[in-house]
């Protein structure tokens, strides 16, 4: 089955402040980034690829004719993020939106896997994930608004072999969100999740088996993956004045079967 249509923006993020971990090259984060400017927000990207960071900016300004401010950033450094936090409150005098995008794999059985491997991937996708919800809440809890927004993934629910670490990873951003949800709410603050079991691209066919992906994508209900625009959509969702009663939620984006 082929995608859909991408469909017309709506304005549903006019005026708001986004910043988005992770944000270059082709995948779920620069996606997230260009609906979100299409939508109308003012967004700020960030990623520790500082070349691959400036094509991205590239690409947004020559679509929707604003460039975003960039920043270099490594999510498991906290001075990095509190810089990407400042850089964005320095351009635009808020962050309305905070999405932690950032996250590394890996495929290992466990028996074979290092602890250097297994803390890498938990320092970038867990880590990370903390640190840049604590830099966010601490920004917006004293505003007493704002929104984060944080990428799990299926395999936080889901087994699936060599998946270890990421997935351990990925429920641990479940549990995160889950629980600073509750300690953000009473201030206004908004804190979901979004769960896509596979969305295409080209950096995941490059460094996934072609073979596991054909079966990957055999399980998928519509017989094809999700376009990396699909799952920015929802944080879109999440983003907006559509989503005001949601909190601690974990939205599957999957057509999987069970």
């Amino acid at each position: 089955m082929t995608p859909p249509p991408r469909p017309p923006a709506r304005d549903l993020l006019q005026g708001r402040v986004v910043v988005i971990t992770a944000s270059a090259g082709a995948g779920i984060g620069f996606a997230t980034a260009l609906r979100m400017a299409e939508e109308g927000a003012t967004v700020v990207i960030s990623d520790v690829h500082a070349r691959r960071l400036t094509a991205s900016a590239d690409q947004i300004e020559g679509t929707v004719g604003r460039r975003p401010v960039t920043v270099t950033c490594d999510v498991t450094n906290q001075a990095d993020v509190d810089g990407l936090l400042d850089a964005a409150v320095a351009a635009h005098g808020r962050v309305d939106v905070w999405v932690n995008n950032a996250g590394l794999g890996g495929t290992a059985a466990l028996v074979d896997m290092t602890d250097e491997a297994w803390s890498r991937v938990m320092d970038v996708t867990l880590g990370g994930t903390m640190r840049g919800t604590r830099a966010a809440l601490r920004h917006m809890i004293p505003r007493g608004s704002g929104i984060v927004l944080n990428n799990a993934s299926v395999l936080g629910w889901r087994a699936q072999a060599g998946q270890s670490h990421y997935a351990a990873a990925k429920a641990g951003v479940m549990a995160l969100t889950r629980c600073a949800a509750m300690e953000a709410a009473p201030f206004g603050v908004r804190v979901n999740a979004v769960s896509p079991s596979l969305a295409m691209h080209p950096f995941l066919e490059k460094v996934t088996d072609a073979a596991l992906l054909r079966a990957l994508t055999e399980r998928e209900a519509f017989g094809r993956a999700a376009e990396p625009w699909e799952v920015a959509n929802v944080f879109v969702f999440l983003a907006s004045d559509l989503a005001t009663y949601l909190t601690g939620e974990v939205l599957s984006v999957s057509a999987q079967h069970p």
